[in-house]
């Protein structure tokens, strides 16, 4: 494996995060508006303000969390620095100090595509378009993905956008599931029911993993299931199980590659990622699925942070982000 700079292995790291970062969000956006059909006509938007911390910041510009605040503010607002905007600007970014080591495919989708973002206005925004620009978005960040996958050479920088991607996927996976407990429908006569089944259904796909779970239980839907099923199936590629698994194969690499010998690295949060891991989905929900989602992103904030402090050769950053 061939031996790279630690500000280059930092910046591959961080543009996997960011457009993997990307994807899910557009993903909890989606998958919102669809929770947002049910049988009141209800629509909450808070929850999403809530999962990402950013009351403070929110309600500072704005008084109220409205579908139309809320969707400006994850996508296109630039003072924002969870926004998509900003997510794929700073993709772009970390792209541009390691456009010696990408191809030329990688390099120009993620210009044209952080034009298409750059250029989306309130009018494109409306709560009755969202659903196809979260698709647009989410297949810019696939082709991304796609195109990464088929032209980058296989050597240190691979390694550390993979685990860039894998940690962020597995925290994203837990926000979107915990979007759903944020929305429990207040009364046990609704759990069940066609709302809630449906809901269910509209959160397995918007994780792409409908058609899978449909193999493993072709009838038949309960939260308990679906949350198992997102979580724990090593099958599932975006499952927390697979995710971590796929990090620990890319960890040893790291620890087997003899240019990094020097590199005292220190696991921090994966001993507790693994014994998370290890729960039954009865036992995750009567401990408190929102409190075991919780821990499962502490956990992979401390490995990412343990990654940085080890590899990167200084304290936790973001990469670069310098969005135009």
């Amino acid at each position: 494996m061939s031996s790279l700079l630690a500000r280059f292995a930092e910046n591959g790291f961080w543009m996997a995060r960011y457009m993997e970062r990307a994807e899910n969000l557009a993903r909890i956006l989606d998958v919102n508006e669809s929770f947002a059909r049910d049988n009141r006509g209800e629509q909450d938007w808070l929850p999403i303000v809530q999962l990402h911390d950013d009351e403070q910041d929110f309600f500072r510009r704005n008084p109220e969390a409205t579908a139309e605040a809320v969707i400006a503010f994850y996508i296109n607002d630039r003072e924002n620095p969870n926004s998509i905007v900003r997510s794929v600007g700073a993709a772009r970014e970390n792209a541009r100090s390691l456009r010696h080591l990408l191809s030329i495919e990688v390099w120009s989708q993620l210009n044209v595509f952080y034009k298409f973002v750059s250029d989306l206005r309130p009018r494109d925004l409306r709560l009755a378009d969202l659903s196809y620009v979260c698709q647009d978005l989410k297949e810019g960040c696939q082709l991304h993905t796609g195109i990464v996958e088929g032209t980058t050479f296989r050597d240190q920088g691979w390694v550390f956008y993979q685990l860039g991607k894998l940690i962020d996927r597995a925290d994203q996976t837990t926000r979107l599931l915990d979007i759903k407990y944020h929305r429990l429908l207040p009364t046990k006569m609704d759990v069940g029911s066609p709302v809630d089944v449906s809901q269910w259904n509209a959160l397995l796909r918007s994780v792409a993993g409908y058609h899978a779970y449909r193999r493993v239980r072709p009838s038949g839907m309960t939260p308990e299931t679906v949350a198992e099923f997102i979580l724990m199936h090593p099958s599932f590629g975006r499952s927390v199980v697979s995710c971590l698994r796929q990090i620990q194969q890319y960890l040893a690499l790291l620890k087997d590659d003899p240019s990094l010998v020097y590199v005292k690295f220190e696991p921090d949060g994966l001993t507790e990622l693994e014994a998370l891991s290890a729960y039954s989905i009865e036992v995750a929900v009567s401990e408190g699925l929102h409190e075991y989602l919780d821990r499962i992103q502490v956990n992979l904030q401390r490995l990412a942070n343990a990654i940085a402090m080890s590899y990167f050769g200084a304290a936790p950053s973001s990469g670069v982000d310098k969005p135009n």
